[in-house]
């Protein structure tokens, strides 16, 4: 199969390929091997591939023979470097799967390679010092963000149809809307994060994917979704297949606009018209759309507080663990500025202030299950404003604490951190572009807890009333010469 028609496919349209012969898994494994030699020398996405040693029978898996790529953080891949985009784990090899691994190897997915991350997944731009700046293809100066962007840029740039994802704050939503890709935030508990957690951040973060089509990643999330024996929590069951709900009709939908963040952040020009043509759309398909405020129980700045304490904690829990486990130190050799003065900021927090953080969850929580009792969803800006020039997010970093460079990365993305606060489903979605640059806008719905079926419902009717699949980036496997 040559790149130009592998890249014409899902991966729901290459797995069909696949079982009726027409294709054979080696097939796409070097095509998709083409488009990342053809492309990533230019976006930086991809940190290394290697052999694939999936080999799944056609027709056996949903997804079976398509190309795959993992995050390089929170999927451990048995033998394969896991190193956190960060020099204090470089050369960390993984000693087996995690349970996440073996579901992906279980839905037929060939895994030949990892993408790049930030710094721990702390920040919503993909900078890192280890391995340079991912670059978003539709634009080269400009960022991919983060903390997904290696996988935003490479699904993108037509390297594999759909890649793995985290998201702690924004960490799917936010790549999804620079490079022009569906990205949903899965409920809380949804998908197990065992073995080796029972909770990444005390909840905040959940795994996902970021595709081109709907359809891929409810395929993908049904293939993941379920517990594994031990997790402290488990989401409840859709009532059927999410793959079945991209084609069903959402109805009239009860759907609230929150223009202006709840920190005062307002959208850029180009992002507030976005926001409008997208009311107008969804008023043509039959719903029901007003603006709406939106109580989140505490004030924005107590919120980035408490997100601040919860973060940081965590953050240094993991960093001595791994610093204990390799031997190193924890300093300016082997953490970037923002990481090291985060972890600093961790250690001073008391465990009262911890504690306090958490209870701060759950009022948010209980404050938008109200909203929810009286919306079926509420319509954001994924982000305020257009991808933003590489280099630009981390100036003057090294003069920030702990709180500073938490309250930096939520004034950049000030839409999205609420939901994985509230563990709520929230997805962004490709309706639009800026008319002038020809950059993609994200659009953001967010839905009650366990309602990811509304949410694919509704991507699925927006997908065929504004198609975004033909829209392709200036770096695009699919061209000869990757651009």
């Amino acid at each position: 199969m040559r790149v130009s028609e592998y890249v014409g496919f899902d991966a729901v349209g290459l797995a069909e390929l696949v079982a009726h012969g027409e294709v054979t898994p080696a097939e796409l494994e070097t095509a998709a091997r083409e488009a990342a030699r053809a492309v990533n020398p230019r976006i930086n996405a991809i940190v290394e591939t290697w052999p694939a040693d999936d080999e799944p029978t056609p027709g056996s898996a949903p997804l079976a023979g398509v190309p795959f790529l993992i995050k390089d953080i929170a999927v451990a891949m048995a033998g394969k470097r896991m190193e956190l985009g960060s020099r204090l784990a470089a050369g960390h090899v993984a000693g087996a799967d995690s349970s996440l691994m073996r579901r992906f190897r279980r839905a037929g997915l060939v895994t030949f390679g990892r993408t790049t991350t930030p710094e721990m997944a702390y920040s919503n731009t993909t900078e890192p010092v280890l391995y340079g700046a991912t670059r978003n293809p539709w634009d080269l100066e400009r960022s991919a963000g983060g903390s997904s962007g290696g996988a935003g840029a490479a699904v993108a740039a037509g390297v594999v149809p759909i890649a793995h994802a985290t998201d702690a704050a924004g960490s799917i939503r936010v790549p999804a809307a620079y490079n022009g890709l569906f990205g949903l935030k899965p409920t809380r508990g949804r998908v197990s994060v065992g073995p080796h957690f029972d909770e990444i951040f005390n909840g905040l973060a959940v795994h996902g994917s970021v595709s081109r089509t709907v359809r891929d990643s409810a395929a993908l999330l049904d293939a993941i979704r379920g517990p594994e024996p031990g997790d402290p929590y488990v989401a409840p069951e859709p009532p059927r297949p999410y793959l079945e709900e991209v084609a069903r009709h959402p109805g009239s939908l009860r759907i609230g606009v929150l223009a202006q963040s709840w920190g005062g952040h307002r959208p850029t020009p180009p992002v507030a018209e976005a926001l409008s043509r997208t009311v107008r759309l969804l008023e043509s398909l039959g719903h029901r759309v007003a603006e709406v405020e939106v109580d989140l129980g505490v004030d924005w700045e107590e919120f980035v507080l408490a997100n601040a304490r919860q973060w940081t904690a965590n953050l240094t829990a993991s960093v001595d663990e791994l610093a204990a486990a390799l031997g190193r130190p924890v300093d300016s050799s082997t953490l970037e500025p923002p990481t090291l003065a985060s972890y600093h900021y961790g250690q001073r927090v008391s465990g009262a202030e911890f504690v306090t953080a958490l209870a701060i969850r759950n009022r948010v929580a209980r404050s938008l299950a109200r909203y929810f009792d009286a919306h079926d969803m509420l319509l954001t800006p994924t982000v305020p404003d257009l991808p933003v020039p590489l280099g630009t997010h981390a100036e003057g970093a090294e003069t920030l604490d702990g709180l500073g460079w938490l309250r930096r990365l939520f004034d950049h993305s000030p839409f999205t951190a609420v939901f994985n606060v509230a563990g709520t489903p929230a997805m962004s979605v490709p309706v639009t572009a800026d008319p002038e640059t020809g950059l993609p806008i994200g659009m953001h719905f967010a839905a009650g807890y366990g309602l990811e079926d509304r949410l694919f419902r509704l991507a699925g009717q927006l997908e065929q009333a504004s198609p975004w699949s033909t829209r392709t980036p200036t770096v695009w496997a699919g061209n000869p010469t990757g651009r």
